[in-house]
């Protein structure tokens, strides 16, 4: 025979209900069951909240009884025809009357003892198994209704009472061979003394009575049936990829249960186990789910099984140089701890014994601090120890799996995928079975270690990217499309997946956990929030992903402005704004250096040229020893169109305004033609060339006329810049004298910089320039003779985006 429990999440409401007799009635045509209840979904805590209502002499009891009793008998009256509902709608309202009586003798008195709270809350489960027997034998089903207190006997540790489990399994096999032809429904959680007194079984308590009567009966298998498919590899509200676990050992299971996880409860399993008895967790909502199956041996092809957690954990330090080769140190701190009831999660002691780390909650910090320097006050005031020291808001994270012990490597693969995204681990702890490996690192970093975690062990051939993309202008749209295009094989050839999570304009901004779909060419709108960059930035931060990027496709000083917080908050930074970098050289020095500190990357390749891989072969140079002498570049793919089109005859202020229109320029051409976008890109160059510039060694030629310089519109100016085109058309005349060419070009020497229009010969690698082509020369130790030459398209929505995408798949070849 089969043993099934349905909790009170999967017989919440009328419909939850229905769905369960469906199931059993699938079950019972397999076979003979037995089925455990829990009560009805909420009814635990509501009748606990009125005991403390009635308790605090509070009459707002009465109201929340009287809903709960309405409740009861309207799904009497849904779920059985009228004319059996008489005796099961007596049933219900002699209970209630007994509850009101209970609860009126608290309010009087005041008092509300772990003898009384039993006696409450059993009636949840004795009301729900009595409806739910007459509503299965509506359904034609044989049952019999079975107060558990009748047959599970327990001392009179009331709230966690223990089972006598000889005198128990007795009064159940009475019980069963008593109704054998029958279907024996059962009270969940509760139980009674010797005495007649109401019990209940702690946490989890109506999984165990299941697993009780497993036992006893020696079922051939007990199902619990729950809200979940199953046993999770991780908590799915905290890790976005979790999936079902579909094997675990009951030694898997407990350990998992231990740390957190949402699984049976350790004591629900023992008596399962001593029989060996296989236990299911399935879905009551999804029943075709097979689940996952806890049994003594299992198919194990993972590594680790599971991931799970603690939270809200302190570490105590005791250490000094007196414990050193002292006997019964550890004895005497144990000790204290278990006589003042302090529970230790996780040990570490070093190898030198010099000290020794313990994980304790954080409610009971302060109590064991205080324990500890009174057990070694001596120790303390002659200076052999040091104060105990105490480490607030930390989490253990734990892996979990048998066959650990069979592959060498899981350490290391922990350490590293919490390393890669920079959480640092404040003690470890290890069992000789090799069954769990325990790590406590801070409680911001929790989010971000299970899912650098899930990811190294359940998805270690495909790597993800979580990115957080301000700017959806040309650009960023682009960059979107270009993720689209290339995912799929992305994922399949190259085992990266880039997920975007948050996006932002000027306006707006939204979020989405799981990611956008992309093919929706998701943009932010008046239907989503205001954009506020703090409020856009701790968004980041609470998902807390491992792998995390803020993509920055703006032109705007706030956002760079906040790249040093976004770093420290270990989200890496991708963007083609140049503000960051061009800003004061101790700005960028300090970015610099705190990226290489927090091993935190800082992409920045489209700073200069677009998508031309400029900045990463100058960095490639200087890390290989050589040495910058010159640079020369045409940096503006804008300026370079511009004259480039200029030497075609076509004025000067046509020129721009079809640069304007192509989108070569900003919407503004003055911000292009004031040669500040060129002298930022060449500042840069120099920085990354490891000279000191500041923005005052560039000098600056600049394109726009004086008299264009303050006009109050674009229009405006590109009005009064046609007086200029004779200007312009003359230095063209005199480079066409010359046998030259006019190009708009940045020089880097002798520590100086600059930036204007010059006209080049025939032997000048510039004058082949068209269009919008960048070209870099880099004249170094190495490049002296023929210098180093980068050309490619430098402008453009499109290749600007394609720069920025190469950085974000780089950075995921870095996070491997």
């Amino acid at each position: 025979m089969k043993l099934v429990k349905f909790g009170g999440s999967s017989i919440g409401d009328i419909d939850r209900i229905k769905n369960v007799l469906g199931i059993l009635a699938k079950e019972k045509a397999k076979g003979d069951i037995a089925v455990v209840f829990s009560a009805f979904g909420g009814v635990t805590e509501d009748l606990l909240r009125c005991s403390q209502l009635a308790k605090n002499n509070d009459p707002a009891y009465q109201p929340l009884l009287l809903s709960m009793e309405k409740r009861h008998m309207q799904l009497v009256k849904q779920l059985i025809s009228v004319q059996k509902q008489s005796s099961v709608l007596t049933y219900v309202k002699v209970r209630f009357n007994e509850l009101e009586d209970l609860f009126h003798g608290i309010y009087l008195i005041k008092e509300f003892s772990g003898r009384t709270s039993d006696y409450v809350v059993s009636f949840g489960e004795r009301i729900s198994a009595y409806i739910l027997a007459e509503a299965l034998r509506e359904k034609g089903m044989d049952t019999v209704y079975l107060d558990a207190r009748d047959v599970i006997r327990t001392n009179d540790h009331f709230g966690n009472a223990k089972v006598n489990f000889p005198t128990t399994n007795q009064l159940i096999w009475d019980a069963y061979t008593k109704n054998k032809d029958k279907v024996l429904v059962i009270t969940g959680f509760v139980a009674s003394t010797d005495k007649g007194e109401t019990t209940t079984l702690g946490r989890s308590g109506s999984d165990y009575t299941a697993a009780i009567f497993a036992a006893a009966l020696k079922a051939e298998s007990l199902e619990i049936w729950t809200d979940v498919s199953g046993v999770m590899t991780a908590d799915p509200k905290l890790v976005y990829s979790a999936i079902t676990i579909p094997q675990l050992s009951y030694s898997e299971a407990m350990e998992l249960s231990h740390f957190g996880a949402k699984v049976v409860f350790p004591a629900t399993m023992q008596p399962a186990m001593r029989r060996k008895i296989p236990i299911y967790i399935k879905n009551t909502f999804d029943p075709s789910n097979p689940g996952t199956l806890i049994c003594e041996e299992t198919e194990n092809n993972k590594l680790i099984k599971g991931i799970s957690s603690l939270s809200q954990i302190s570490l105590l330090n005791v250490q000094g140089s007196g414990l050193v080769e002292v006997v019964g140190v550890s004895s005497r701190v144990f000790g204290a701890l278990a006589r003042s009831q302090v529970n230790v999660i996780l040990i570490s002691q070093a190898s030198s014994e010099h000290s020794i780390c313990i994980a304790i909650k954080s409610s009971d910090a302060e109590k064991a601090k205080d324990v500890l320097e009174q057990e070694f006050h001596y120790e303390i005031i002659a200076g052999e120890m040091d104060k105990v020291a105490v480490v607030p808001n930390m989490a253990v994270i734990a892996v979990v799996g048998e066959n650990m012990k069979h592959h060498p490597g899981a350490s290391g693969r922990l350490f590293q995928a919490l390393g890669r995204n920079n959480i640092n681990v404040s003690a470890i702890a290890q069992g000789s079975s090799e069954l769990n490996i325990s790590a406590v690192i801070k409680q911001t970093d929790l989010q971000k270690g299970l899912n650098a975690l899930h990811e190294a062990f359940f998805l270690a051939d495909n790597k993800v990217l979580h990115v957080f993309l301000v700017g959806v202008g040309l650009i960023g749209r682009a960059l979107i499309k270009m993720i689209n295009n290339q995912l799929s094989k992305l994922q399949s050839d190259y085992m990266l997946d880039i997920k975007i999570h948050g996006l932002a304009n000027s306006r707006y901004m939204a979020f989405d956990e799981d990611g956008f779909d992309l093919a929706k060419n998701p943009v932010p709108s008046e239907r989503d929030l205001p954009m506020d960059l703090n409020v856009f930035l701790n968004t980041m931060n609470s998902m807390n992903f491992s792998n995390s990027v803020l993509v920055d496709c703006t032109a705007s000083q706030e956002v760079a402005d906040s790249y040093q917080r976004v770093l420290e908050s270990k989200v890496a930074v991708v963007t083609p704004n140049k503000k960051a970098n061009s800003g004061t050289l101790e700005k960028y020095k300090e970015l610099k250096k705190l990226s290489g500190q927090r091993n935190i990357k800082f992409l920045y390749e489209t700073n200069v040229a677009a998508g031309l891989p400029v900045i990463n072969t100058l960095q490639d140079l200087i890390l290989s020893g050589d040495r910058v002498i010159r640079i020369e570049g045409v940096l503006s793919g804008s300026m370079n169109f511009i004259f480039s089109e200029l030497s075609k005859g076509l004025p000067f202020s046509e020129v721009v305004a079809n640069a304007k229109a192509k989108g070569y320029t900003e919407p503004d051409p003055r911000d292009d033609l004031s040669g500040m976008d060129v002298a930022r890109k060449i500042l840069i160059l120099g920085r990354e060339a490891e000279q000191d510039l500041h923005f005052e060694d560039v000098t600056v030629q600049s394109m726009v006329p004086d008299d264009c310089v303050h006009t109050r519109s674009v229009e405006e100016f590109m009005e009064k810049l046609k007086a200029h085109d004779d200007h312009f058309r003359g230095l063209l005349e005199e480079a066409n004298r010359k046998g030259e060419k006019l190009r708009f070009m940045a020089v880097l020497e002798n520590g100086k910089a600059s930036v204007g229009l010059r006209s080049v010969g025939a032997s000048h690698p510039f004058y082949s320039l068209v269009g919008s082509d960048n070209m870099i020369l880099f004249t170094t130790e190495r490049y002296h003779e023929f210098p180093m030459i980068i050309r490619g398209p430098g402008a453009g929505a499109d290749v600007t985006a394609a720069g920025v995408f190469a950085d974000i798949i780089r950075l995921g070849n870095y996070s491997r």
